[in-house]
C-alpha cells in the first residue's frame, strides 16, 4: 500500500486496538521456579499508549490469553478496552463497535499471528510487528520495523500521530513510563 493511503487510512483512526503475545511482548513466556508466568513489557509501548491518549486516541487490547500480568499493565497504562480469553476476535470487535459507535474505518489492530488474520482484515489499519508471521505480514497493511516486545507498538502509535498532525511530543507526554 502506498505512503500516501497509509497516512489517510492513519487520519481516520481514534482507537487503536492489539493483540498482547508477539505484539506488546517478544512472545516469550517465562516461568519463575514456583511456576508464575511472567511476561516481558517494553516501556517505549507504554509511552506509545500514552502518547496516543494525550491526541484522543483511545487504545485497547484484545488477546486469548488470561494473564495476571497483562491485566496489571493494562490499569498501569489505563487502558479501557481490555479483553482477556478472547477466542473469536472479530465478535469482540464488533462488540466494541457496538457500544463505541466506532465503524471500522476508525479503529487499527496490530497483530502477528494467524489467529488475528481475521480481525486485521477488518479494521481500517492494519499492522504487523518485523517479526510476525508470514500470514500476518500478508494481511496487513503497514509492516512495523520494530519486533513484538521491542516498540512495534510504539512505531505505529507514532506513524498514526504523525499522519494526524501531532508528530512532536507535548507537554502531556511526560508520562510516568
Amino acid at each position: 500500500m502506498k505512503l500516501a493511503d497509509l497516512t489517510a487510512r492513519a487520519r481516520r483512526i481514534r482507537l487503536v486496538l492489539t493483540d498482547c503475545d508477539g505484539v506488546l511482548t517478544d512472545g516469550g513466556v517465562y516461568y519463575s521456579e514456583r511456576g508464575e508466568e511472567m511476561k516481558r513489557f517494553n516501556i517505549r509501548d507504554g509511552m506509545g499508549v500514552e502518547r496516543l491518549r494525550n491526541q484522543g486516541i483511545a487504545t485497547g487490547i484484545i488477546t486469548g490469553e488470561v494473564s495476571p500480568s497483562v491485566r496489571t499493565r493494562a490499569a498501569k497504562l489505563r487502558i479501557e478496552e481490555l479483553h482477556l480469553g478472547i477466542k473469536d476476535k472479530p465478535a469482540c470487535l464488533h462488540k466494541i463497535m457496538a457500544r463505541t459507535g466506532l465503524r471500522a474505518d476508525e479503529i487499527a489492530f496490530i497483530g502477528d499471528d494467524t489467529n488475528d488474520l481475521e480481525i486485521l482484515g477488518m479494521v481500517g489499519f492494519s499492522a504487523c510487528p518485523g517479526d510476525a508471521t508470514s500470514f500476518a505480514r500478508a494481511a496487513a497493511d503497514f509492516h512495523c520495523q520494530a519486533f513484538g516486545g521491542h516498540g512495534c507498538f510504539r512505531e505505529l502509535a507514532e506513524f498514526i500521530i504523525a499522519a494526524q498532525g501531532h508528530a512532536q511530543p507535548t507537554a502531556d507526554d511526560k508520562g510516568s513510563e
